[in-house]
């Protein structure tokens, strides 16, 4: 177990990997923070059957980066907790309470919702250990997922990686692979700016047309439980095949390495959000780049969930939450393209570059080991 752990270690991270099981609630998780130099660390609550160590621990660094380049006062964590999302509710609620308790002695994280979690989810939380955020309005929580942060933050991303890639965002073709908060957030604030949403995948299928699908419909059609499969209109086909539509604009806002070495190739996008955590491989990026596709890497184009989070846990305001995104995110977006331009680098490279200098300042002033 030692060999499978410290594998992951870096100078960096992580600190801590804590291995959770109450087996009277069928409880099975992990939490990983990953470095609090710059503050306690807040990370999302992840929930799915096919959940791992490895997930956690690159997701947890990914928030250490994402709070580093947004400049939060906050460092890196993430937890994974192995459990099917859409179990009854009753359930689900035994299961977030215990996940809660285990977790509550441990103050240097603050959980939030992410994949298979919601603003629900971080009320019960909140009402077992004091501390969430994401929280439902109606006790003084900003709903990140209700207002589409996250996809504000990536129109905010698109609105500066337009002029690098030589696209119009009037009429530019996006497709969408993740249709949930994040995915049809962002298909609404782009639809803002004239782009039109020509293909959008969940875990039933895809839907596609080429003259524009109506995103309103389609967000109310997920509003209500249903999937995109559902829909009356466009041409239903093989989710796997949102990889490969013509597209101006393409957006993982899903799982983790969906796009890998064996379907890079079918990419025909000129610019890649991501909107997703870790969505593509080290080696998918890479070619990508040699093709001359834009790629705004995740933890700059998506930080809007975490900014948003950070206000609310701070006791801001919504309005304020929003001019906080699109501040950090354009300029953060714009100082990685540059770096790209000017070095040749690719937009990771640069964007981790400008990440960990930040998180090496803040172990430079602050103890933030214990003992140290």
């Amino acid at each position: 177990m030692a060999d499978a752990v410290f594998r992951f270690a870096d100078d960096l991270g992580p600190q801590k990997i804590i291995h959770i099981h109450e087996p009277g609630v069928d409880l099975k998780a992990i939490l990983v923070i990953d470095n609090v130099a710059a503050g306690p660390s807040i990370g999302g609550i992840r929930m799915a059957p096919d959940v791992s160590l490895e997930e956690c621990v690159r997701l947890a660094r990914a928030m250490t980066l994402k709070n580093a380049a947004a400049g939060l006062p906050h460092g890196g964590g993430k937890s994974v907790i192995f459990a099917d999302p859409a179990m009854p509710v009753p359930g689900k609620e035994r299961i977030m309470r215990a996940f809660a308790g285990a977790v509550g002695d441990i103050a240097d994280y603050i959980p939030g919702p992410d994949m298979g979690t919601d603003e629900q989810s971080m009320g019960w939380v909140k009402d077992e250990i004091g501390r969430a955020v994401g929280l439902p309005r109606e006790i003084g929580g900003i709903p990140l997922d209700e207002i589409g942060a996250t996809g504000f933050g990536l129109a905010a991303a698109a609105k500066v990686a337009k002029d690098y890639c030589g696209l119009d965002l009037k009429g530019a073709r996006v497709a969408i692979q993740g249709f949930g908060a994040v995915g049809r957030h962002a298909a609404l604030f782009l639809a803002e700016y004239g782009a039109v949403l020509v293909a959008a995948a969940d875990s039933a299928g895809m839907l596609f047309n080429h003259g524009g699908l109506d995103v309103e419909a389609l967000f109310a059609l997920k509003e209500n439980g249903k999937r995109l499969t559902d829909a009356t209109d466009g041409e239903k086909r093989e989710r796997e095949a949102i990889v490969g539509v013509d597209c101006d604009i393409w957006i993982p806002a899903a799982r983790p390495d969906v796009l890998h070495e064996g379907n890079v190739e079918e990419v025909k996008a000129k610019l890649i959000l991501e909107g997703a955590n870790i969505p593509a491989t080290e080696a998918a990026e890479s070619r990508l780049h040699e093709r001359g596709v834009l790629i705004v890497p995740d933890f700059i184009a998506n930080a809007g969930g975490v900014i948003c989070a950070a206000i609310e846990f701070h006791g801001g305001s919504e309005a304020v939450a929003f001019q906080a995104i699109e501040e950090k995110i354009t300029r953060n977006t714009k100082e990685v393209l540059e770096a790209m331009t000017s070095s040749g680098a690719r937009p990771r490279e640069a964007a981790t570059k400008l990440a960990e200098q930040r998180v090496r300042m803040a172990m430079s002033t602050r103890r933030w080991l214990s003992g140290n």
